[in-house]
């Protein structure tokens, strides 16, 4: 996928230690998106997330400072306090897309009333057959044009074709489909229902996808296993005392409880 200034990611993200900004420093990395959790638990550890302050407070609070993004239109679409898991979901979707639904995504931004979250935009990719586009159709003479010349909703007798006012009649399609034009072309709603395929509930978001919280998991399972590890230790332990005060109980014997 060929993002803006030749980047490899749609968007980075400058993620900030909230309390160390609010100590009047500002203390943060930037970070490409899609990431890992690991990843993402290294720039934790590096920008003191989880560490104590002077008076033993620990710093578990964090926001983002500011984004670079590569996809056009996408920077005034995201905030300071946008979800992680969302926000690698979104890129995640993104760099799936081939280079033709890359655009129609890039078009239907430009037009589509869903994009005022995240999880709009991640709904937003999965209902692009919502929008149709014609590319190289950049005004109303070149929509004219195209639906006379092309699409052949009217036939012109060749004596007549000079006198046609393209321009008016493209105003009047545009008009009655509720068209737009935009930099990837003209894009028309084909008025089919959108379906919201997430619903902004961090579970709907495939495991895969997920960044924040993983890596604390998967640390409370290894010390899970481990304190069952040492409670089963503990129990054979036991086990063998128990047997070894029984043969001596015996040997002498005596009677064990």
């Amino acid at each position: 996928m060929g993002y803006a200034y030749d980047h490899d990611c749609p968007f980075e993200a400058f993620i900030t230690n909230l309390g160390k900004y609010n100590e009047g420093a500002l203390v943060g990395e930037w970070v490409k998106f899609p990431t890992t959790a690991e990843e993402l638990q290294k720039v934790f550890e590096r920008i003191g997330i989880g560490s104590k302050d002077d008076f033993g407070h620990p710093y578990e609070e964090w926001f983002i400072t500011d984004y670079d993004c590569y996809v056009d239109g996408l920077y005034e679409m995201l905030g300071e306090y946008e979800n992680l898991d969302e926000l690698n979901y979104l890129a995640s979707k993104l760099e799936e897309l081939d280079d033709h639904d890359y655009e129609h995504f890039q078009a239907a931004m430009q037009v589509s009333d869903y994009t005022g979250s995240v999880k709009d935009l991640i709904n937003l990719i999965d209902n692009l057959d919502k929008y149709e586009i014609y590319p190289g159709v950049d005004d109303y003479s070149d929509l004219g044009r195209y639906y006379i010349d092309e699409v052949g909703v009217m036939e012109i007798p060749e004596h007549l074709a000079n006198y046609i006012d393209y321009e008016a009649y493209g105003r009047d399609v545009a008009i009655d489909e509720m068209g737009q034009f935009t930099n990837y072309g003209y894009v028309r709603d084909t008025q089919e229902s959108f379906t919201e395929y997430y619903d902004g509930d961090r579970e709907s978001i495939p495991d895969e996808y997920k960044v924040f919280g993983t890596a604390e998991k998967s640390e409370e399972k290894t010390s899970v296993l481990k304190d069952l590890k040492e409670k089963q230790k503990e129990v054979s332990v036991k086990s063998q005392v128990k047997d070894t005060v029984e043969k001596t109980a015996r040997s002498k014997g005596g009677e064990t409880l």
